[in-house]
């Protein structure tokens, strides 16, 4: 590792940590202060969601969650932080070594003294530095909001963890699978659209696979491979579709430090 290069890759990115953990925060504090009243309104609740069709109910994941408990309602709320755990994620792989070629400034660093496994190595440590601020920040959100709101009523500290531990696996995913394709593609000229596509649409997936049950889907996307709904009602993990989200990860990785040593890298004219 280059401290240099972390250094200024950290620094690039501590605006864009502060904004999705500001964002986060509000997200998490914001709608679990409503717990209270679905909780008090827990048949009545009950009784209107059995009103909408199994499909729809199934492609929010709401079939296997009951809204009235602590948990429940965290779990529904947790879908949608992993939603934008997965575009942070994925915003930063896709950046991570495309910025600088579109801005053709690569070729200035790879002309230091350091090698380019160093270089990626550095920035994927920044990476994941940002990452793991963004992951404390909604660890401290999460257990303030269910202290602040739950008003007395219990819940399972082990199952809160599983869901909080899971987050290093879901971010690891995005950002590795972000930074592989970066490195197919020939050039990204623009992270953003990118970020979303791959956010969105794993997303859109797991909603398809709500639907139809479709195991394909399953196997695709790390919305299913880190179930809220699943993990709160099980107490632990779907351990196939962890292991298979780890092996993408890992293989992931080992191609994108394979493509980026061997990348021809553009140069300003």
């Amino acid at each position: 590792m280059n401290a240099n290069i972390y250094r200024h890759e950290f620094r690039f990115r501590l605006k864009s940590v502060i904004i999705w953990s500001l964002a986060l925060t509000f997200l998490i504090v914001f709608f679990f202060s409503m717990f209270p009243v679905f909780a008090d309104q827990a048949a009545l609740m009950n009784e209107f969601l059995a009103r909408y069709p199994q499909e729809l109910r199934a492609a929010f994941g709401m079939d296997n969650m009951d809204l009235s408990t602590v948990l429940g309602f965290y779990s529904f709320i947790f879908m949608f932080v992993q939603l934008c755990l997965a575009i942070q994620a994925s915003n930063y792989g896709f950046g991570l070594v495309s910025i600088e070629e579109s801005e053709l400034t690569a070729d200035f660093l790879l002309s230091k003294p350091v090698s380019r496994a160093q270089v990626l190595t550095s920035k994927l440590l920044a990476a994941l530095t940002s990452l793991t601020i963004t992951n404390l920040v909604v660890w401290v959100s999460s257990f303030a909001a269910i202290l602040l709101f739950r008003e007395g009523r219990e819940y399972d500290m082990p199952t809160l963890l599983l869901l909080m531990l899971s987050i290093v696996i879901f971010q690891l995913f995005f950002l590795s699978v972000g930074l592989v394709i970066s490195l197919l593609v020939k050039r990204v000229r623009s992270v953003t659209p990118y970020a979303l596509g791959l956010g969105f649409g794993m997303y859109v997936l797991s909603a398809f696979s709500g639907v139809f049950g479709e195991v394909a889907l399953e196997l695709v996307t790390p919305f299913k491979h880190l179930d809220a709904p699943y993990i709160v009602k099980h107490v632990a993990y779907n351990t196939p579709l962890v292991l298979l989200n780890v092996a993408v990860t890992i293989i992931a990785l080992a191609v994108s430090y394979w493509l980026y040593t061997r990348r021809d890298i553009p140069a300003v004219s």
